[in-house]
C-alpha cells in the first residue's frame, strides 16, 4: 500500500512510450480535473541521452573534475558506463502528466564531495545530479544550491595570542567595531536618543517631496522612520561620537537639514514590488533569474535585501496564508495501483498465443546487453528489421536507467571475434539505430538515409600494400566486386614480408610518351565548336531540339524533325550528338524508351537572335506573340508589307557540323 502511495515531492517514473525508457520526474502538485482524473504537475529531469553530444562532453569534463577534487576510488569501464545512466540533469521546466502513467518511485540526490560514486550502483532506483540543464538555452550550469562541505570551505582559526604578545595582522582587513556594550550611557539615555532619531527621520520625510508622495499620511511616515535603517544610523552615530549625546544630536541635524535614511523597502515603487512578487512566484528564491528576467535595473544585493525586508511585511504573511489555504484544498497524495498490463514489445514464445512482436524472431539470438541465451521473457528492442532483443532483467534496466548494462561498440567497447552476434557487417545508420543513446524518433531518419558522404583516407602502408601485393589483392576484381570481403590481415602480413626485399630493388618505372603542348592545343581547337561574337544583352535559352520551320520568312529559325538535322537520317539527342545504339529516338516506337537521368541532362544552349528575328518580333502584336509562344508548331502569319520592306535573307551555312542552322553557344 505504501509503495503505491505517491505524495508531493516524490521522485517517480513516468512512462510515455512502451519502448522508450521511463521519464524521471518530481511531483510538485496533484490536481483533480473536472472529469475526475488526477494530473500531476512535475519538474522535468533529463538523462544524458536527452541532451546533445557537446553538452555530454561538458558533463564528462565536469565528472572528471569532480573525481579529481573528491579523490574518488577507481572504477572499471563497465561501472563508469553504468554511472552515466545514474546521472540526471535538473531543470526548471514543468509539465502536467496523467497520474496513471506513474510506474514507481526512485531517489534523486544532489551529488556531494563526500559521496562515493560506486555506492549509487549498489542501490536500486538511485540517481544523482550536479548540473542544471536549460532546455531553451541548451546550456548546462552548476547547481546554485550546492552544499559546501570539505576542508577547503572550513575557516582557519589562528592560534591564541600569548599575554603581552602584539598582534601583527593587518587591522584594516579585520572587522570594524560598531558598538561598545561597555559604554557610559544608560539604557534609558540610549532609548531617548533613539526616539529623537525617529522624530528627526519623520521630519526629514515631511521635507522630502518624493517621500511625501509615497507616505502621504503622518503615521506612514512615522512607521517608515521607525524601521531598522533609522535605528542603525542612530547607534552608529553614537559610536562615532564617543557616546556623547550632545555631539550625536548635532550630527543628526547638520547645517543643511535633517539626515534622511531610507532602506530598500522605501526605494522600491509599488510596481517594482509587484514584479518582484510575480518573479518570486515563478522562480522561487533564484535571485539571478529574477534580476535577469524581471528587474534588470536592480542590483543583486538590492534584490536580496528587499526580499528579507519583504518577508517582514503583512503582504508576505497574507500570501503565505493564501498558499496554505490552496495547499489544503489540493491533493496531498494519490494511490496508483501496480501496472500489470503486458508490454507490446514482449516476444511471444513458440506454442503461446501469437503476438505482433513475437513473429519472425530467429532462434538462438542472444541478449544485446548481457549476451545471455536463456530468459523467462524476451523483449523486442531497437528497429524491427534488426530483430534485436533483451532479456527480462536487461529490459527493466533499460526502462529505468535508459541504457544497456554493457557498453556498445559505438561507445568504444572492444568486442572480440568470438562474439556470437557481431555488428561488423551493419551499415552506419543501422549501427547508430542500435545505440541506446539514439531516440526512437531519429532511428527512422537514420535508416532512411541510404547515401552518406564519407572520406576514405588510406595510410602509407595500405598504399604500399596495393602495389606490393597486387597478386593477392587483385584490385580490378575487387573494384568490380565491392561487396566481396578482402582479407586485410593476410595482405598486411604478406606486405610486411615483401617490403624489406622490395626496398633493395627499385620499382620499374614505365615512361609515358606525352604529346607536345602545341599539338594538344591544336587538337582541342579543332574539336571545339566556334563561338560567335554575340551582342550584349540578355540571352534567351531555348531547347536545342527546336529547329527551323518556315513561319512566313525563309530566314527565320523554325522547328524541324530529328531526321533532317544531320541530313543522313541519323537520330540526334537533345544536345546535338548522335544517339547511342541503346537509346531510341523520338521517331522510333516508344515501347521500351529509356528515361534519361536528370543528372545526365544536356548542357544549356543559347539561341542568338538575328536582325530579321528581332525585326519580326517588333512587328508582331502582343496577341500574336502569345499565340506563337503557345503553339510553336504552327506557321506564323506575317503581314505582306513587312515582307516587302524586309526581303528574306538566307543565312550562311555554318562552317562546322551542328544540329541547327544557327550558331550554338555551349556554356559549361
Amino acid at each position: 500500500m505504501a509503495a503505491n502511495m505517491y505524495r508531493v515531492g516524490d521522485y517517480v517514473y513516468f512512462e510515455n512510450s512502451s519502448s522508450n525508457p521511463y521519464l524521471v520526474r518530481r511531483i510538485e502538485e496533484l490536481n483533480k480535473t473536472a472529469n475526475g482524473n488526477v494530473e500531476a504537475k512535475v519538474v522535468c529531469l533529463f538523462r544524458r541521452r536527452d541532451i546533445s553530444s557537446s553538452l555530454n562532453s561538458l558533463a564528462d569534463s565536469n565528472a572528471r573534475e569532480f573525481e579529481e577534487e573528491s579523490k574518488q576510488p577507481g572504477v572499471s569501464e563497465q561501472q563508469r558506463h553504468q554511472l552515466k545512466h545514474r546521472e540526471l540533469f535538473l531543470s526548471r521546466q514543468f509539465e502536467s502528466l496523467p497520474a496513471t502513467h506513474i510506474r514507481g518511485k526512485c531517489s534523486v540526490t544532489l551529488l556531494n564531495e563526500t559521496d562515493i560514486l560506486s555506492q549509487y550502483l549498489e542501490k536500486e532506483d538511485c540517481f544523482f545530479y550536479s548540473l542544471v540543464f536549460d532546455p531553451v538555452q541548451k546550456t548546462l550550469l552548476a547547481d546554485q544550491g550546492e552544499i559546501r562541505v570539505g576542508c577547503k570551505y572550513q575557516a582557519e582559526i589562528p592560534d591564541r595570542l600569548a599575554e603581552g604578545e602584539s598582534d601583527n595582522r593587518n587591522q584594516q582587513k579585520m572587522e570594524m567595531k560598531v558598538w561598545d556594550p561597555d559604554n557610559p550611557l544608560t539604557d534609558r539615555q540610549i532609548d531617548q536618543f533613539l526616539v529623537v532619531a525617529r522624530a528627526v527621520g519623520t521630519f526629514a520625510r515631511a521635507l522630502d517631496c518624493s517621500s511625501s508622495i509615497r507616505q502621504p499620511s503622518l503615521h506612514m511616515s512615522a512607521a517608515a522612520a521607525s524601521r531598522d535603517i533609522t535605528l542603525f544610523h542612530a547607534m552608529d552615530t553614537l559610536q562615532r561620537n564617543g557616546y556623547d549625546l550632545a555631539k550625536a544630536m548635532s550630527t543628526l541635524v547638520p547645517q543643511g537639514g535633517p539626515v534622511l535614511c531610507r532602506d530598500e523597502m522605501e526605494e522600491w515603487s509599488a510596481s517594482e514590488a509587484m514584479l518582484f512578487e510575480e518573479a518570486l512566484e515563478k522562480y522561487g528564491k533564484d535571485f539571478n533569474d529574477i534580476r535577469q528576467d524581471f528587474l534588470p535595473w536592480k542590483s543583486l544585493a538590492s534584490i536580496v535585501q528587499f526580499y528579507y525586508m519583504w518577508k517582514t511585511t503583512d503582504r508576505y504573511i497574507q500570501q503565505k496564508r493564501l498558499k496554505a489555504a490552496e495547499a489544503d484544498s489540493k491533493l496531498k497524495q494519490v494511490y496508483i495501483p501496480t501496472y500489470t498490463k503486458p508490454n507490446p514489445n514482449q516476444i511471444i514464445s513458440v506454442g503461446s498465443k501469437p503476438g505482433m512482436n513475437g513473429a519472425g524472431f530467429q532462434k538462438g539470438l542472444t541478449c544485446e546487453s548481457c549476451h545471455t541465451t536463456q530468459s523467462a521473457q524476451w523483449y523486442a528492442w531497437g528497429p524491427p528489421n534488426m530483430q534485436c532483443r533483451l532479456c527480462a532483467s536487461c529490459w527493466i534496466y533499460w526502462k529505468k536507467y535508459g541504457g544497456l548494462k554493457t557498453p556498445t561498440q559505438l561507445e568504444g567497447a572492444a568486442r572480440g571475434t568470438t562474439e556470437p552476434h557481431s555488428r561488423g557487417h551493419l551499415s552506419r545508420p543501422e549501427a547508430q539505430s542500435l545505440s541506446p543513446y539514439t531516440t526512437s524518433a531519429n532511428r527512422a531518419k537514420l535508416l532512411a538515409k541510404n547515401r552518406q558522404t564519407f572520406l576514405l583516407q588510406t595510410t602509407k602502408l595500405t598504399r604500399l600494400a596495393r602495389r606490393m601485393c597486387r597478386d593477392l589483392l587483385q584490385p580490378r576484381r575487387a573494384a568490380r566486386r565491392p561487396y566481396a570481403p578482402i582479407n586485410a590481415n593476410a595482405i598486411k602480413a604478406e606486405c610486411s614480408i615483401r617490403l624489406p626485399k622490395a626496398a633493395k630493388t627499385p620499382l620499374k618505372i614505365h615512361p609515358l610518351v606525352r604529346l607536345p603542348l602545341a599539338t594538344i592545343v591544336k587538337d582541342l581547337v579543332a574539336q571545339a565548336p566556334l563561338k560567335p561574337k554575340t551582342p550584349r544583352g540578355t540571352k534567351t535559352p531555348i531547347n536545342r531540339n527546336q529547329l527551323t520551320q518556315n513561319r512566313g520568312l525563309g530566314g527565320i529559325m523554325v522547328k524541324r524533325a530529328y531526321e533532317t538535322m544531320a541530313g543522313a537520317g541519323v537520330p540526334f539527342s537533345a544536345n546535338g550528338r548522335p544517339l547511342a545504339s541503346g537509346i531510341r529516338s523520338s521517331s522510333q516506337p516508344a515501347a521500351k524508351r529509356q528515361k534519361l537521368n536528370p543528372a545526365d541532362a544536356p548542357n544549356p544552349v543559347v539561341f542568338v537572335a538575328t536582325k530579321d528575328t528581332r525585326a519580326l518580333r517588333k512587328a508582331l502584336t502582343h496577341l500574336e506573340m502569345r499565340r506563337a509562344a503557345r503553339r510553336p508548331n504552327l506557321p506564323l502569319k506575317v503581314k505582306p508589307t513587312l515582307i516587302a520592306v524586309r526581303p528574306p535573307v538566307s543565312l550562311p551555312a555554318p562552317s562546322h557540323p551542328a544540329s541547327t542552322n544557327e550558331p550554338i553557344v555551349l556554356e559549361d
